[in-house]
């Protein structure tokens, strides 16, 4: 059996392994390299997160104008439809619904001229119906959407029984009003709103 003395056990409880001290650290180490990698990610973080909300915002803009156009589109169809369409018989109904469907400068002109209408209307037994035969949107804006429509009419009256059909551009000119799309002006090619 070998026998084990005191001088041959370390004394300080390593293995035998011998590990090399740590070196002295220089002076202009590159101690400044962390802390500045984690400033330039920091500020590249930020940036791509201003760069992600301003894009965000955009995004949420143009969704909001297309909201905006699809809707006011559909009100200027109808409005056309409205506008277009009239009888003898139901004029002071035709009449408040196109009031009903308009306003500002149109709806004040509109107004100033509908008695005189009214009465070529009835005397002359008018009946017209419009179809809107194509429609899109020329501009738009969260509250303020421009449409260009093409509209087939047809007029009859007491001198001429046989409907006659005609097609006009109109440009209508809609406007968001606690919380409906409304004409805020009509305007014929050649002729004004």
């Amino acid at each position: 059996m070998t026998d084990i003395r005191d001088d041959d056990v370390d004394s300080d409880g390593d293995d035998g392994e011998s590990v090399a001290p740590e070196a002295p650290k220089a002076k202009g180490d590159n101690n400044w390299i962390r802390p500045l990698l984690r400033w330039a990610g920091a500020v590249v973080f930020v940036a791509v997160l201003a760069v992600a909300g301003f894009e965000g915002w955009m995004l949420l803009r143009q969704h909001q104008r297309d909201v905006a156009a699809s809707q006011a589109l559909n009100a200027a169809r109808d409005f056309a439809v409205t506008l277009t369409s009239a009888d003898a018989a139901t004029v002071d109904q035709d009449f408040a619904n196109i009031l009903d469907g308009a306003t500002g400068d149109f709806k004040d002109k509109y107004t100033g001229a509908s008695a005189q209408l009214r009465k070529v209307l009835i005397d002359n037994k008018v009946t017209t119906r419009g179809e809107v035969v194509a429609s899109a949107v020329k501009s738009a804006t969260g509250n303020k959407v421009e449409v260009l429509l093409f509209v087939k009419q047809s007029v009859t009256n007491s001198t001429a029984p046989q409907p006659r059909t005609d097609f006009t551009a109109v440009t209508i000119t809609m406007e968001q009003v606690d919380g409906r799309w409304l004409a805020s002006t009509v305007e014929l090619p050649g002729g004004a709103g």
